[in-house]
């Protein structure tokens, strides 16, 4: 079975082709290199508008079916940033320990780190995480968080993810 990745790429320069998106590249090689299960990607390019990302994190959870929405970019304390906004806008759940983790790794690496509001919801079956948008960032967070997610998505009624063993993914054992 073939399962479904939502990437949200939210930026406004990069969504009129200012610059290139540097954040959809780098989630495709991270999930190419680290998820075994066989996934389509269902990518999308937005400026920075909180409706708009909402509306595009709801096509891809209710519409595509995306068991793990992965967005980049917006996550700032800047007043265009408004990721977090629009996705616990739409969320059921918010899973706070996700962004935690995700701006300890970082701070680890950069101080400014502590700056980033990155999190992660549940809408449905659909697991969304906001990740910062630089390519290293969202490698970092990722290889921090990716072990809890086959479980999250097993929790919220989604379909098996499995990724690479040397992320060290837990399961709980079968019974």
């Amino acid at each position: 079975m073939t399962v479904r990745i939502g990437l949200v790429a939210v930026s406004d320069r990069a969504s009129t082709g200012e610059y290139a998106d540097r954040g959809t590249p780098a989630m495709v090689e991270y999930l190419a290199r680290t998820l075994t299960t066989p996934h389509e990607i269902v990518a999308r390019l937005i400026p920075d508008e909180t409706e708009l990302i909402s509306s595009t994190l709801v096509e891809l959870a209710d519409e595509h079916h995306c068991c793990l929405i992965l967005t980049t970019g917006g996550t700032g304390p800047a007043p265009r940033d408004v990721t977090p906004e629009a996705t616990e806008a739409i969320c059921s759940r918010i899973i706070p320990g996700f962004g935690e983790l995700m701006r300890r790794i970082s701070h680890a690496v950069i101080p400014t780190a502590i700056l980033s509001r990155q999190l992660a919801g549940i809408r449905g079956s659909s697991l969304i995480i906001n990740l910062p948008g630089s390519p290293k960032a969202i490698a970092e967070c990722l290889d921090a968080v990716m072990p809890a997610v086959p479980d999250c998505v097993d929790l919220i009624g989604g379909p098996r993810l499995d990724v690479i063993e040397s992320l060290g993914a837990w399961r709980p054992p079968q019974s």
